[in-house]
């Protein structure tokens, strides 16, 4: 491709709404435009990174087993009422009538689809296993698209769906699909790690998020320093720690006069806030319960949803708070409370002595603190979000933080949906079952922009070769200059020959041009043109992301290049 010809209008400036390193580089590189919010338009080089992607995934799936389909887009709400999300899903749910005054929703996603696909296709346990796979826009209507490609709106995603005849079968399923994402990750070129995660609206009981190394992540997740144990920070499970009972406080009560997190009476008692135990009251269907938590630790609402039997818990609301406390918010404790279903707490808080609690009173805290001593627990559980330098639950390591991107999910389905929707099979002997399923989706368009996260400096984009849109970028500096301009050609050719994707910058533009905008684009193999190297028959060449600059003989640079990508 020549540079003269290729629709990749650079940008000097920022765009005025990126938030991140990728929406940054990707506008400024030429890559996307923004059609309105969280919806954006692929430029030539995007879609050229966009289709080695989907290529690494066809190609892992396929070898997988699974086979590609192409379902529609919009969605009539008849297969969602069946699934009972048509009043569940939320605003997310891009919802429309058709002029016959029918239901439909842009596909959030395509469990239903494909459920109604196979129900009618599929009837002998002789068919089954069968994973069918997608690669397809879709449409979220996100409340505050943001991030680029990160958070948007529409995307595209690759889903795939299997189907079992039982769980041993499903779960033999889950661990092909868990083992091919894994080659396609490191084949794109990511650090990334595979994360216990919760199933969340989509259901299931088995779940692996995989998450793409990089500060700028949204995701919290932990990692075992020596097992490989991982997870997100709302599923890390924690090990119950050895309780020990000593106490050396006197119970008293003190006056904490206009304070009241644990921040302020930290501060204000000069005590680490360790030492605090934080209680919450939250409301959980229509029961009340206290919530105890170290004063360092933070709560994990979704293992105290599970622990309680809910679909979610949420923070009382103020009067609530205040009825069964006596106080208002900031001063709950404890010590005397009976306005409560239960008191919970974390394992960490068992034993706990000389500790600061609310009083149950406004401007008023309890120093001295024992629990069992000063008060009851009905039940201790593992509650809090983990967090780096926590004990592994699995071995005698220790956690370590990361942020992460999520890139893809895989989910344990069960029969969620196959029973919902009467998806079932005739077995051996002529017996209905439903179908046991798995799900698994990777975020195609979202890969690109994490993969940016990772990989950039302060030129612009530093792209692994398996995805970059070209391998090599010639840069011919004097476009003046017959010789250069013969040897750019040649040298062109030749790569071409060789199967090497080649970007050659014929503009007539200044030679800082070519190569801030070679920076930007982040091609990973750059050769230099000039017509002083030439008298010398060099050439310079250079790989993107490091410092050193070859000469190179010209006849040599096809072999150089060769080897480069190998």
């Amino acid at each position: 491709m020549r540079m003269t010809r290729l629709h990749a209008p650079t940008l000097k400036d920022d765009p005025k709404d990126a938030e991140v390193i990728s929406h940054r580089l990707l506008v400024r590189g030429g890559y996307i435009r923004k059609l309105s919010a969280g919806i954006y338009d692929y430029l030539p080089l995007a879609l050229r990174v966009l289709r080695k992607i989907q290529g690494i995934i066809r190609e892992e799936l396929d070898d997988a087993g699974a086979q590609e389909v192409l379902l529609p887009a919009v969605q009539p709400s008849e297969i969602w009422e069946e699934s009972g999300r048509w009043a569940l899903y939320g605003p997310e749910l891009m919802r429309m009538k058709d002029r016959k005054g029918g239901d439909f929703c842009l596909g959030p996603t395509h469990e239903e689809v494909i459920v109604d696909l196979v129900r009618r296709d599929v009837r002998s346990w002789r068919a089954l296993p069968i994973n069918l796979y997608q690669i397809q826009t879709k449409f979220r209507d996100e409340i505050r698209p943001r991030a680029g490609l990160m958070r948007g709106r529409e995307f595209i995603m690759k889903d795939a769906y299997s189907f079992d005849i039982d769980d041993a079968a499903a779960n033999a399923s889950y661990d092909e699909m868990f083992s091919a994402y894994g080659r396609i990750f490191s084949r794109c070129g990511l650090d990334f790690r595979p994360v216990e995660a919760d199933t969340g609206a989509i259901g299931g009981s088995r779940s692996h998020e995989f998450q793409v190394l990089a500060d700028s992540g949204e995701d919290a997740i932990v990692s075992c320093t020596n097992c490989g144990y991982a997870a997100n920070i709302e599923q890390a499970e924690l090990s119950k720690p050895e309780a020990v009972v000593g106490f050396t406080g006197t119970l008293e009560r003190v006056e904490t006069p206009k304070v009241r997190t644990i921040d302020e009476v930290s501060q204000f008692l000069t005590k680490p806030a360790q030492a605090f135990i934080k209680t919450l009251i939250v409301q959980a269907d229509s029961d009340v319960h206290a919530v105890l938590i170290r004063g360092d630790h933070e709560l994990n609402p979704i293992k105290l949803a599970k622990l309680l039997g809910v679909s979610e818990v949420v923070l009382a609301e103020d009067d609530t708070v205040k009825r069964v406390t006596g106080a208002p918010v900031g001063f709950a404790g404890p010590i005397g409370l009976d306005g409560v279903s239960s008191i919970i707490a974390d394992y960490a808080v068992q034993g706990m002595s000389d500790a600061v609690v609310g009083g149950n009173a406004i401007d008023s805290h309890f120093t001295g603190v024992g629990e069992s001593r000063d008060f009851e627990v009905d039940r201790f559980a593992d509650l809090r979000m983990a967090m780096g330098g926590d004990d592994c639950p699995r071995c005698a390591g220790t956690l370590q933080d990361y942020r992460g991107i999520e890139v893809g999910h895989v989910f344990f389905l069960g029969t969620k949906y196959s029973e919902a929707m009467r998806c079932n099979y005739l077995d051996e002997s002529g017996r209905e079952r439903p179908m046991v399923m798995g799900c698994y989706g990777i975020g195609v368009s979202r890969i690109m922009a994490a993969a940016i996260e990772q990989n950039h400096d302060d030129s612009g984009i530093i792209w692994p070769t398996a995805i970059a849109p070209f391998h090599v970028t010639l840069l011919p500096l004097q476009m003046n200059k017959d010789a250069v301009v013969d040897a750019a050609q040649s040298l062109y050719q030749g790569l071409k020959d060789a199967g090497v994707e080649v970007l050659l910058d014929d503009r007539k533009e200044r030679a800082g041009s070519k190569f801030k905008d070679a920076e930007l684009i982040g091609i990973p193999l750059r050769i230099a043109i000039g017509s002083r190297g030439l008298d010398n028959g060099i050439v310079e060449a250079k790989v993107r992301g490091h410092d050193a600059v070859h000469e190179l003989p010209l006849a040599s640079v096809t072999d150089w290049v060769l080897e480069q990508l190998n």
